[in-house]
Formats: structure tokens, sequence, C-alpha cells
């Protein structure tokens, strides 16, 4: 498998720092892991270089209309699970889902610990027992225990739903319950409303602010029920040694690798206008491909009218929610 040291030597190579055989220097190695960790930060601000959709879970508190989201924040979820080498095994979830990107808390955990792959289980609400791959390793086993886990702070949100389970005298709805769309407001929407306290029966709306550990999410008007589902794109994560695992998707490899060549030429002056110009190229061609694999459709898909039309005799609207007709 990949590691952030494979790639520097590759970059190293193609700029003429190194020849075939070599390998970095520890200073080298470490000036070029550096950058590569600014690298993959900045492509979290790039919407298309994302490749992962968070759905973040969790409970309404009745009465409660701000929430923080990051390391330690409220938003998480707990769950009970195990550990072996770098793969945790989920029996059960008390509250929340579980998603990529995620900090584990716990007895014996080491701190910095994260999921960085789904293998058995699914997460977000979805056959979440499971095993799921770790960024460390634990050469002594955990026990199973009940571990937090903790959301990274996203940078935005980008849509959100909340679920109603139950109807207004209390009793569950029938197949899980309802989803109603919750508006994502600006600062100066948020601002435009009088009565930010006004009581409801679930939120309608949310105004997020990020800050520089956690985020703070409000949400209008002032709930008593339901289970919110926000979807933020997915943080890329800094590497930790030069011997970790790089696990991305097919062609971020090749990305980092000529994305790194480009941003250490300057620090080395060794390229020739043509390795210059040939290297600037790579880099941009794999950008592109990545992008173009991630881009959204230009139009979310629609249930065909069919489905919809006697929507008046049967309850077949509620495969829209009614909200599109």
């Amino acid at each position: 498998m990949t590691a952030p040291i494979d790639i520097i030597s590759r970059a190293l190579k193609d700029i003429g720092a190194l020849e075939a055989g070599e390998t970095p220097t520890p200073e080298a190695a470490q000036d070029a892991f550096d950058m590569l960790n600014d690298l993959v930060d900045q492509w979290s601000n790039e919407e298309m270089m994302v490749y992962y959709k968070n759905e973040i879970v969790f409970p309404i508190v009745p009465g409660q209309t701000q929430y923080t989201i990051g390391p330690n924040g409220q938003i998480g979820a707990i769950i009970t699970g195990s550990i072996t080498n770098n793969i945790l095994t989920v029996t059960g979830i008390s509250s929340g889902a579980i998603n990529v990107g995620q900090t584990l808390s716990g007895t014996g955990i080491t701190i910095g610990t994260k999921i960085v792959a789904m293998l058995t289980g699914a997460g977000n609400n979805v056959n979440e027992a499971g095993t799921y791959q770790l960024n460390t390793t634990y050469s002594t086993p955990i026990t199973s225990e009940t571990i937090n886990l903790y959301y990274q702070r996203p940078l935005s949100i980008d849509s959100a739903f909340v679920r109603i389970n139950t109807n207004s005298n209390g009793v569950p709805i029938v197949n899980g319950g309802l989803d109603y769309p919750i508006a994502v407001l600006a600062v100066e929407d948020y601002q435009m409303i009088g009565l930010k306290t006004l009581n409801g029966p679930w939120p309608k709306a949310l105004y997020y602010q990020p800050s520089e550990t956690l985020g703070n999410l409000y949400v209008w008007p002032n709930p008593s029920q339901g289970e919110m589902h926000i979807f933020t794109d997915n943080l890329f994560q800094n590497y930790v040694s030069l011997q970790d695992s790089i696990i991305l998707p097919q062609g971020y490899t090749m990305a980092l690798r000529w994305c790194l060549a480009e941003r250490l030429m300057p620090m080395y002056g060794k390229a020739s206008p043509t390795q210059i110009g040939m290297i600037n190229a790579y880099a941009s061609q794999a950008k592109a491909t990545v992008k173009r694999i991630n881009m959204k459709p230009v139009q979310s898909a629609r249930f065909a009218d069919a489905m919809l039309a006697s929507r008046q005799k049967d309850a077949g609207w509620i495969l829209s929610g009614g909200f599109f007709r």
C-alpha cells in the first residue's frame, strides 16, 4: 500500500532532485512531508476534489437551539466496539451515526485515532455494525468498551433534513418516520429572523458558524423533537508519519505525486523549462481527472411523474415527501 514516503520519493525524482534508486535524506523527506500535508489540507477547500459526503446524524434535544460540532463537541456518536491492530469492530450504537473521519475517544485509545475507511460496516445509520479501518495500529488489542466518536469540524453545510419518528400524539410513525427538508441559511438571513427563540415542532432552518476548532450550529425554530441529518464535504486527513497508509480512491495517488512535484520545484530549482511544463501539465491533468469523476450532476434526479400521478388517490406522494409537486 502506498505511503507518503513513496509519493515524496517519486515527486523528488520527477523534478530531478533524486536519481533512480536514491532515497531522500531525513531533512528532505520532512520538508516534502510538510508540503504534502499542506497540499491535502488545501484540497479540503476545493469542492470537486472531495470524494466523500458525510451524513452527520444526531438527535434533537427539546428546547436546545445551539450545538457544537468538532473535537469533543456536542454532536457525535456513542458506540460499543473493540480494536484489533488497526480494525475497529462495532457491535452496537447508542446514539448518532458512524462516519469516515470521526475521532475516537475511550479507555486505552490513542489520541488522534480516526476512522479512515469503511470495511464491512456501512455507517450513516445503514448497517453500522461491522468493521472500520483506523489510522492507528494497536499492538495490544482493546476489548469491547463504550467509545465516543467526534466529527470533524465541517467547513460548511451543504444541505440538511430532519426526520420525525413520532406524530403529534407521540405515536411512532410507521416505517421509520418522515423526512422534512431544512433551509441552510447565510448569516444575513439568520440575522433577519426576529424571534430566534420561537417554539416549533421541529427545525425548519439552520445556520452554521465555523470557528477555529469547533463549529456552532443554530436551528430554528426552537424544536421539540426530531433527528437531524446534515450533509458536509469530508475533509482530507493530514498524515501523521511518513509510513502512514494512503487510503484514497483511484486517481488520487497520481494527483498527489504530480501536484507535490509541482510544489517542490521552486524549493530545488533543478527542473528544466521542459520538465516544468511537463510537470505542470501532468499535475493539471491529474486534478482535472479527479474533479471530473467527483463533479455533481447538473440537476438532481427526480422520481418519474408516473409514480406520482395518482398521489390524490394513494400514498404515492411519499416517494418525494410531497415537496416537488
